[in-house]
């Protein structure tokens, strides 16, 4: 029963599921051939790649065991995705720092050390990345302080 509560073997059977899911829902796309490929085709190959690889890391972990599966941890997973949230919904009506400000703060308080000036330095070399990737780099029209700029 241990070897089925292994990382290993229930790493192989998610991506067993990804690929079974992606082949159920790409079964409309035609496929074609490798010389005419139809839209289907990369989605079907790459779902293949998926079932082949989970088969191989499921069986070799059902023979030869691995690491046991820790119990989850709720409260960085809660608060990672709380902050994916409000940074979703703050990016429209506030801009992408605040909203960036927000998600590493919320992010930063799921992990069991929190140290304010490491968050705020944190906050800024990435507001500073942001600026300059997406505003200043790619060009992108999206608002950094909303009504500002």
């Amino acid at each position: 029963m241990d070897r089925f509560l292994s990382k290993d073997f229930l790493s192989g059977v998610m991506f067993i599921a990804f690929g079974l899911t992606t082949l159920y829902f790409g079964r409309h796309l035609a496929v074609g051939t490798t010389v005419r490929m139809g839209p289907g085709y990369v989605p079907n190959m790459l779902s293949y790649i998926l079932l082949v690889l989970g088969l191989i890391i499921a069986g070799i972990a059902l023979l030869k065991g691995s690491e046991p599966v820790e119990t989850p941890r709720l409260r960085p997973i809660t608060m990672v995705t709380i902050g994916i949230v409000v940074f979703g919904l703050l990016f429209e009506t506030t801009g992408l720092l605040p909203a960036l400000a927000a998600l590493v703060l919320l992010a930063s308080l799921g992990g069991s050390e929190f140290k304010l000036t490491e968050v705020l330095a944190n906050i800024v070399v990435l507001a500073i990345l942001c600026v300059l990737v997406f505003k200043v780099g790619l060009g992108m029209n999206i608002a950094v302080l909303n009504g500002v700029w």
